[in-house]
């Protein structure tokens, strides 16, 4: 039986100085450890009176018989564990084990020294390859797609559409105003599949549709349109939603698009509102699906339910930050950016529950306790979680031939652990994770090139940049 959580595989390589963000070992929960566990498990998990909670012998031989929340509700006085049933939730003894699962990873990764290029080549994943900087002088790049005639559109959060090629970077005019508000901004572009018939550029963004109680209140919208001469025109409104279901908060507006079938399929985050995910009322905490221009299909999975928002798709979606299709088999997977731990890559099915905020792997920021529970009837199960987490974002399956051996292998990135990851997905499991590259910066978007070669945006100095192998 599993005790602990942690996903080691080649994470242990990992800097500890770039997961600062996810608040490692501190809070509300550090305090709880050193007011009840500490005294006998050493201040920093070495152990004492009682053993070391960073032997992983110690928690294989608790998982012959129970699982941590029993254990530690129960205690085991033969072992000189007292039961804390009565002094702890359930949800601070959850909190106790992601604390254990952080700070153990932090140990582990001490006194790793980082590994280097040589002679400006990397190693990893079965190949030698270099990284290229392709357009720089970007602020905050969020995602990238690529142009028929060999350039690149790159959405800049602040607002900007920009073009670049052969060098040479410039902005779209006339693009639609975004609400740069928290986490929000202009997001994702993408070309319609058919786009050299059609011309159809599309656009997801926070809106502001006005004030709502004289607060200026947002959510995610989707446009098309077309470029010409550098300008932005023909605009189409795709996806919006009501003044009344829009949230003043800069928090979790997700968005990703990905299309199929004549279907564009999006996400949009809780914008901070736990208690709406499971609402199927609300459009916020789920993937959508809807025709590519606008319409509401009339198989989606809860259109025919009263009261339900006709275009949901999936629901208990904390903050979807990638989402795309695979090659082969067409089934759509998601990242999902997670709370302090529980980072989460998912495998989306009509009509399914993801389960946010019943179920998570993780805790609040703080160190207080969301939930006890990972599981639940009726609710999905992740296939493939990280705790601590690494601030999870774009993903993409590279499609190229330039590596090989890398075909059809989903690539995510990291922001906080400034990481990209290789997932091998057979079927609908993934399979192996392997660390290819970090240290760069935050990982923002993933996007296999037209080239062959896999492309990463980053939010730093070189903005977005390519793989290359070398022989």
């Amino acid at each position: 039986m599993k005790i602990r959580s942690i996903l080691l595989l080649s994470l242990f390589c990992v800097r500890f100085e770039v997961f600062s963000q996810n608040r490692i070992g501190t809070g509300k929960v550090h305090e709880l450890y050193e007011q009840l566990c500490a005294s006998c498990h050493g201040a920093e998990l070495e152990g004492g009176l009682g053993n070391s909670l960073l032997d992983q012998s110690t928690w294989n031989e608790v998982g012959k018989t129970t699982n941590f929340l029993d254990y530690v509700k129960a205690g085991n006085l033969d072992k000189g564990m007292p039961g804390f049933g009565e002094a702890l939730s359930d949800p601070q003894i959850r909190s106790l084990e992601i604390y254990i699962d952080e700070v153990a990873q932090q140990k582990e990764r001490e006194g790793i020294a980082e590994e280097l290029p040589v002679d400006g080549l990397y190693q990893a994943a079965g190949y030698n390859f270099k990284v290229e900087t392709v357009v720089e002088d970007l602020e905050l790049p969020w995602s990238i797609a690529f142009m028929p005639d060999g350039g690149k559109l790159i959405t800049e959060r602040a607002g900007q559409l920009r073009y670049s090629k052969d060098g040479t970077l410039s902005t779209i005019e006339g693009t639609p105003e975004v609400w740069q508000h928290g986490q929000g901004g202009l997001l994702e572009v993408a070309l319609h599949p058919d786009f050299d018939q059609n011309g159809w550029i599309y656009l997801a963004f926070s809106h502001s549709g006005g004030k709502e109680k004289k607060k200026k209140v947002g959510m995610t919208k989707v446009v098309r349109g077309r470029v010409s001469r550098g300008q932005w025109i023909d605009e189409e409104t795709i996806f919006e939603v009501p003044l009344e279901m829009q949230i003043p908060t800069g928090a979790h507006f997700g968005t990703r698009l990905v299309f199929q079938d004549g279907y564009l399929f999006f996400g949009i985050g809780d914008r901070g509102r736990q208690p709406m995910v499971q609402d199927l009322s609300r459009p916020n905490g789920k993937i959508h699906r809807i025709h590519d221009d606008g319409r509401i299909p009339e198989d989606n999975p809860f259109a025919d339910e009263a009261g339900s928002y006709p275009t949901v798709w999936t629901y208990g979606n904390r903050n979807p930050q990638g989402l795309d299709a695979h090659p082969v088999t067409g089934m759509i997977w998601e990242s999902e950016h997670g709370p302090r731990g529980g980072d989460e890559i998912n495998l989306i099915e009509p009509g399914k529950n993801y389960g946010w905020p019943v179920i998570t792997y993780g805790m609040n920021y703080s160190g207080t306790p969301i939930t006890e529970k990972t599981e639940a009837p009726g609710m999905e199960q992740p296939k493939l979680y990280w705790t601590p987490s690494i601030a999870v974002c774009g993903i993409d399956f590279y499609e190229g031939d330039a590596f090989p051996e890398w075909k059809n292998n989903l690539f995510v990135g990291g922001l906080a652990s400034e990481e990209l990851h290789r997932l091998v997905i057979e079927e609908d499991r993934v399979v192996s994770d392997e660390i290819v590259l970090r240290g760069l910066g935050r990982v923002r978007d993933v996007a296999s090139g037209p080239d062959g070669f896999l492309y990463l945006v980053l939010n730093g100095p070189d903005g977005v940049v390519r793989l290359r192998p070398v022989e």
